[in-house]
C-alpha cells in the first residue's frame, strides 16, 4: 500500500487520482467482485434459491450498484459538483454496506443454506455466503483505511465520531426490523404491538435526520446547541424503546394477552424443512433487535449526557 498522507481534499475539490486509484485497487475492485460474484452464484440457482435467496441477491445487487456508482463519480472528478464533503457519503455507505452484508451472510445461512441438501445448489449457496462475508470485511477494511489514511482534525468526518457511529447502529438495526415487520400479521391484530412499531419508525427517523444534518452540514443552523438537541433526541428514544421493550414481548409471548409462549404452538414453525423464519421466530428476532438497540441508544445518551455537563464542544 502507498506510504500515508496526511492531506486532505478540501470539500470544493476532487480526491487526488493517486488517492483514487489506491481505494479503488484495494477495496472498491474487492467490493464489486465479491458482490457480484454473490450475487450471480445465488441467481443461478433458480427457483431453487426461495425468498431468503431473492432478498439476499437483491440486498447484494444493491451494494454492487452503489460501489460502481461511487466509483464512476470519483473517476469523473464529480465530488467538487456536490454542495456538501464528497468523503462523508462513501464513508457512510461502506459502514452501511460492512454491517449489511454481515447481516444477510448470517441470514441466508442460518434460515436457508443449512436446509439445503448437498449438491450443486448447497455448494453455490455456501459460495455465495463466503463471498458476502468477504464483501463485509472489505466494506469494513474501507472505512478503517479511509480513517486512517486522512487527517480527519482538519475536515471531520462524522461516521468516525462515536455518536456517529452509534447512528449507524441506531439506523441499521432499525433497518433490520423493519425487515421482520414486513410480516404485518405480527403486529397488526394488537393496538400495542401497533404502537411498537410506531415507535421503531419515529426513532429511525429522528436518527436518520441526525445524520441527514451531519452529512449535509447544517447541524449548527439550529436553534439550540447540537450538543442539546442530540440528548434530547437520545433520551426521547430511550424512553421510547423502553416502552416497546415492555410491550413487544408482553403482548407476543404471554398467552395471557394472546401470545405464544413456545415455538411449538406457533403453526408455521412445525415445518423443519421450511427455507424461511417462522412468526414465532421473526418475534424473537424483533424481540432481540429491540433490545440491542435500546443499549445502543442508552450509549448515545450517555455520550451525549457527559458532553452536555462537562461543556465540550460538538
Amino acid at each position: 500500500m502507498p506510504g500515508h498522507r496526511n492531506i486532505m481534499p478540501t470539500r470544493a475539490s476532487s480526491p487526488d487520482y493517486d488517492d483514487f486509484w489506491a481505494g479503488f485497487w484495494y477495496f472498491r475492485l474487492p467490493e464489486l467482485f465479491s458482490t457480484c460474484v454473490a450475487f450471480s452464484l445465488v441467481a443461478d440457482m433458480g427457483f431453487a434459491r426461495g425468498d431468503i435467496g431473492n432478498w439476499s441477491m437483491s440486498i447484494w445487487c444493491f451494494c454492487f450498484a452503489m460501489t460502481l456508482i461511487i466509483v464512476m463519480v470519483e473517476l469523473w472528478r464529480l465530488p467538487s459538483h456536490f454542495p456538501f464533503y464528497w468523503y462523508n457519503f462513501p464513508v457512510t455507505y461502506a459502514c452501511y454496506a460492512a454491517l449489511v452484508c454481515l447481516s444477510t451472510s448470517i441470514t441466508y445461512s442460518i434460515t436457508y443454506v443449512q436446509f439445503l441438501l448437498y449438491g450443486p445448489s448447497r455448494d453455490r449457496a455456501i459460495a455465495a455466503t463466503a463471498f458476502s462475508c468477504i464483501a463485509s470485511v472489505v466494506y469494513a477494511l474501507d472505512v478503517a483505511w479511509v480513517w486512517d489514511w486522512y487527517d480527519l482534525s482538519d475536515i471531520p468526518c462524522y461516521v468516525h465520531t462515536v455518536p456517529g457511529l452509534l447512528k449507524v447502529l441506531e439506523t441499521f438495526v432499525a433497518g433490520v426490523i423493519f425487515a421482520f415487520l414486513s410480516n404485518t400479521s405480527l403486529y397488526l391484530h394488537q393496538p400495542a404491538l401497533e404502537w411498537c412499531v410506531a415507535v421503531y419508525s419515529i426513532c429511525f427517523i429522528l436518527a436518520a435526520v441526525v445524520l441527514l444534518l451531519n452529512l449535509g452540514e447544517r447541524e449548527y443552523r439550529l436553534p439550540v446547541p447540537f450538543s442539546i438537541y442530540q440528548l434530547v433526541l437520545s433520551l426521547l428514544s430511550v424512553l421510547l424503546y423502553i416502552s416497546a421493550l415492555v410491550l413487544w414481548p408482553l403482548y407476543q409471548f404471554s398467552e395471557e394477552l394472546g401470545g405464544q409462549p413456545q415455538r411449538p404452538s406457533d403453526g408455521d414453525c412445525r415445518d423443519e424443512l421450511t427455507y424461511d423464519m417462522c412468526a414465532w421466530d421473526q418475534r424473537l428476532a424483533v424481540a432481540i433487535l429491540t433490545a440491542v438497540n435500546l443499549l445502543v441508544y442508552v450509549a448515545d445518551l450517555v455520550y451525549w449526557a457527559h458532553q452536555v455537563s462537562v461543556g465540550t464542544e460538538d
